[in-house]
């Protein structure tokens, strides 16, 4: 277990969590489980909207935006979604803090610099494409490119959020993935929930990362059942409280844990994993789960001091 950190502007008592609004059933629905979420951890919600006079250009021309009367039906349309958002927060969470922010900018330039100091960044959506008007251009954006923790609200087919089920941790077998972990031992302390650790191995992973180029299958299960045992044993010291399922599984991670999703409250994985490139900073497995889970998905990103080390997942 990585040693507690002090400097970590995302857990200071100050930090916010800021959620993004773009008028979409998908960003209602995350404003609403944003606002539970700020309610719950005893922290002020900042509902964002970036109104992207640049995009509406390109669609409409330059002149027709520098007339005054298009900059106004814009900008009184972002209003509009603003002052929805905030009636609708405060309808979830009467006490909580709430304030608003509305700038020229795109969504995505606006929650990816305000990610740098927010305790968790809230987006929405909806369908088993993951996609969005506004939002939908910068769902996989912001998931890669934000600071800190991203929440991509998702729902069932139904279209129903449950509060109930265990949170599900994707754990690779990285040292990156900590700041996952953590998460997933907070979440799960703080929901009274059972957190069950999925941890997904293949013949070529195991026999690569444990440094052997050939392993019995029994034998490259036991590594993996070690790998996940070490990477939790920290954790379960600091959260004695929290009840752990461990599962161990061979192939491909996302198929399982978008099996997981269809029960859980929550999943909970890191940007990158074992195996492939540290450029990409938005690894296969969190990229299919934000698009096509069945409930919420944490998507936490590393201290920006281990962002040049690590890999893809």
């Amino acid at each position: 277990m990585t040693a507690q950190r002090f400097d970590d502007p995302h857990r200071l008592a100050t930090a916010k969590i800021v959620v993004g609004v773009d008028g979409s059933e998908g960003s209602w629905t995350a404003v609403r489980w944003a606002a539970q979420f700020a309610a719950e951890r005893g922290r002020e919600l900042e509902i964002l909207h970036g109104m992207d006079l640049v995009g509406t250009s390109s669609v409409l021309g330059d002149y027709e935006v520098v007339v005054p009367a298009v900059i106004d039906a814009v900008r009184e349309q972002g209003e509009n979604v603003i002052a929805r958002a905030e009636r609708l927060a405060r309808s979830i969470a009467p006490g909580a803090r709430i304030s608003t922010r509305m700038t020229t900018d795109t969504g995505r330039q606006l929650l990816i610099e305000h990610s740098a100091e927010a305790y968790a960044v809230v987006i929405g959506a909806t369908g088993s494409a993951g996609t969005l008007t506004h939002l939908g251009s910068t769902l996989l954006a912001v998931t890669a490119h934000a600071h800190g923790t991203v929440v991509v609200v998702r729902t069932d087919a139904g279209g129903t959020m449950r509060d109930s089920g265990p949170v599900v941790l994707g754990v690779d077998g990285s040292p990156i993935g900590e700041s996952a972990i953590a998460a997933a031992f907070t979440e799960a302390a703080e929901r009274g929930a059972e957190l069950v650790a999925v941890h997904a191995w293949s013949d070529w992973d195991s026999g690569r990362f444990a440094g052997r180029t050939t392993l019995p299958e029994v034998d490259l299960d036991s590594v993996e059942r070690a790998i996940l045992a070490e990477r939790l044993a920290g954790w379960q010291e600091k959260f004695p409280q929290v009840r752990v399922a461990r599962k161990v599984e061979v192939s491909a991670p996302a198929p399982h844990l978008l099996s997981w999703s269809k029960v859980a409250q929550l999943l909970v994985v890191g940007s990158r994993g074992r195996g492939g490139f540290a450029g990409m900073l938005l690894g296969s497995t969190s990229n299919t789960l934000v698009q096509h889970a069945a409930c919420p998905v944490m998507v936490v990103h590393p201290h920006d001091d281990q962002r040049g080390s690590g890999h893809r997942r």
